[in-house]
């Protein structure tokens, strides 16, 4: 289990590489909100714009908030499987 965590950490460090900067680097765009462009709509307010709006937090460069966000996704995903063990 040790090795698959180590993994799962370097993924999260290197995850900016990819989501942030190699995406600022290409261009790329969400598709929904590409093809909402060519239908001609616009972004509105949302109801509720989530914890991490654009894996983005205030204050933080976005690299790093990235990452954060990557942690705290994979501790929710985690998080019941270490809960189940412990518990057994």
């Amino acid at each position: 289990m040790r090795r698959s965590y180590l993994a799962i950490i370097i993924l999260l460090l290197i995850s900016p590489l990819f989501g942030v900067i190699g995406a600022n680097i290409v261009g790329y765009k969400e598709p929904l909100d590409v093809a909402a462009e060519l239908v001609g709509i616009e972004e509105s307010e949302p109801i509720w714009s989530g914890i991490f709006p654009d894996y983005t937090i205030t204050g933080l460069p976005d690299e790093i908030a990235y990452i954060i966000a990557g942690f705290v996704g994979v501790g929710v995903l985690l998080l019941p499987s270490l809960i189940k063990r412990d518990g057994a």
